[in-house]
């Protein structure tokens, strides 16, 4: 039920939602801020959660006429307008903090503050991880950055959880607007990482190391057999598809049939090293360079 890009999707909503209803009852009746704090947290990530299913819509949506690379990068803008809300959320908690601290509000009902970050700590792990799951099956930037999101809640929470304890037992109400910052200054910081990290499919970063070393591989196996060399190689990825382009270099002596069943086979052996993968091959002969070349051909026979 829950499974998929969308079934994680759907529980997402139906755990943030539960969360916020939680956490702005509880806020109000204590009256503590880190609470609230929570609460408008737990409201962006509502945004974040619908910001993500739209973007999943559209980005499963296949090439048209007008858009022949697909529409992958639409996960990659949903990751950035996480970005821009939950930065948002973090400097309205540092400012609703600081005037808190002008006002000296007292807390009240700490106990049932303690109760809903319990709850709130123990349904965050487990949707972070569900999703956090899910992305990595899907390959997905948009629920990835959602699962990095949530699980931001659990340690904000923890924090929020420790501060009350403490006012329950010692009175220092001072250390809920303090605590209300900390969690501010962590909100971001997930806020800076999601947006690095999605900016960088916009302007297409090359793919990681660990991923062209696989291509690589693909292609180097080949040598001394059907290969010559390759150059130009060129990776980027848009959402969950990648897209890769290189310059297969081949003896003179080869058929277009044969050059082109070769071309065949590596695309579906990198496929198979790296999902969601559309591969260019630019075929070029040798350029007569025989001395490194452990190819036999009619130019170079031992």
């Amino acid at each position: 039920m829950f499974s998929g890009r969308s079934g994680a999707a759907r529980l997402s909503l139906i755990v943030v939602v539960s969360l916020i209803v939680l956490k702005v009852v509880v806020g109000i009746i204590t009256g503590s801020l880190s609470v609230l704090a929570q609460a408008v947290d737990s409201f962006l990530d509502l945004f974040a959660v619908a910001i993500t299913f739209i973007a999943l819509t559209i980005a499963a949506r296949p090439a048209d006429a007008e858009h022949p690379f697909g529409h992958g990068k639409a996960e990659n803008m949903a990751a950035i307008v996480q970005a821009v809300l939950i930065f948002v959320a973090g400097g309205s908690i540092i400012y609703s903090a600081v005037r808190r601290v002008q006002t000296r509000a007292g807390l009240e009902l700490t106990e049932a503050g303690m109760a809903v970050m319990a709850v709130s700590i123990l349904a965050s792990i487990f949707l972070a991880r569900h999703l956090l799951r899910v992305a990595r099956q899907e390959d997905s930037l948009a629920l990835e950055a959602n699962a990095h999101n949530i699980a931001a809640d659990v340690y904000s929470a923890a924090a929020v959880f420790a501060g009350l304890l403490v006012v329950r037992f010692t009175r220092f109400t001072f250390i809920d607007p303090i605590l209300a910052v900390i969690v501010a200054l962590f909100i971001l910081k997930v806020s800076f990482d999601v947006l690095r990290h999605s900016l960088g499919g916009l302007v297409d970063v090359k793919l990681p190391e660990a991923e062209e070393g696989d291509i690589k591989a693909a292609i180097t196996e080949h040598f001394g057999g059907e290969v010559v060399d390759f150059h130009k190689l060129r990776t980027r990825k848009a959402g969950s598809q990648r897209y890769i382009d290189v310059h297969l270099v081949m003896p003179k002596h080869v058929s277009i049939e044969e050059a082109h069943r070769m071309c065949d086979h590596l695309e579906r052996d990198i496929k198979g090293r790296l999902v969601r993968t559309d591969v260019t091959i630019h075929v070029e002969p040798c350029d007569g360079s025989c001395v490194e070349c452990k190819i036999t051909c009619e130019e170079r026979k031992d």
